[in-house]
């Protein structure tokens, strides 16, 4: 498929999502919205492909929603708005269930729903440079779809913080606050994401590392009880698979193995 606003490419195992709309510093419209769900879904399809890397063109990774897109919205009737809005929730959902990991590489600043959209990666490593924040409140708007995610996240105090003040903070501090896992040097970014994609490809069963990012998604759904009746069954099941054979067989004979 012919995209106009991202890119797709596969190399070494990694498939590389791009963010290609740096002239307006990657603003979501529902366009964009459309192709990133296309893209994820060819991606999570893609044999080829064991990793997926989002990163951006340009200066800004996303400014979060673009503003010919906001000011169409107030001419939109509820039902208008609650199928816009089910558009991003499903994009958000779709990435923090797709059955691959997904790291965020943040070149620059992730504003609103940009700063949402790094938030829901699996994981996350930014240049030192680059700014975080939540900013729909001074436009007299909520964050409504990204907070689900945050209290996950990064817990209710930390959540209240950002989206009711509305602060852009460091990448240092998203870094000390749980947001992203890393913050590096911009010119080491790039080298940096590819080597802990690359160490996830080499050094990882893609079965295993599937069914524990669904596992700890699932398990922020229920109870402690029912939480520990689901690890069991995971690990009773892991057990069963090649993946897990063929490395327990590896680590016994003490061979190397390679995912």
């Amino acid at each position: 498929m012919d995209y106009q606003f991202v890119t797709y490419s596969v190399k070494d195992r990694i498939g590389f999502i791009t963010l290609d709309r740096a002239e307006k510093r990657n603003a979501l419209n529902s366009q964009f919205i459309s192709e990133l769900k296309e893209v994820f879904k060819t991606a999570e399809d893609d044999e080829s492909c064991k990793v997926i890397v989002l990163e951006a063109n340009g200066d800004v990774f996303s400014a979060g929603a673009d503003l010919e897109y906001l000011q169409s919205l107030q001419s939109y009737t509820r039902q208008e708005n609650i199928d816009d809005s089910n558009h991003l929730m499903g994009l958000f959902k779709q990435i923090y269930y797709l059955k691959k990991v997904v790291i965020a590489s943040i070149q620059g600043h992730a504003i609103a729903g940009g700063c949402g959209l790094a938030s829901v990666c699996d994981l996350s490593i930014a240049a030192e440079s680059s700014k975080f924040g939540y900013s729909e409140v001074k436009i007299g708007f909520i964050p409504a779809i990204v907070s689900v995610f945050l209290l996950r996240k990064i817990g209710e105090g930390k959540t209240k913080e950002l989206l009711l003040t509305a602060k852009t903070i460091s990448a240092e501090e998203a870094v000390n606050i749980g947001l992203i896992n890393r913050c590096v040097p911009k010119e080491i970014l790039k080298k940096s994401v590819l080597d802990l994609a690359q160490r996830l490809c080499t050094t990882a069963s893609e079965e295993s590392l599937s069914s524990t990012k669904l596992m700890l998604a699932e398990l922020q759904n229920i109870s402690l009880d029912e939480g520990l009746d689901l690890a069991v069954q995971k690990n009773a099941i892991a057990r069963e698979n090649n993946d897990c054979k063929k490395g327990i067989e590896a680590f016994l004979n003490k061979k190397d193995i390679n995912w």
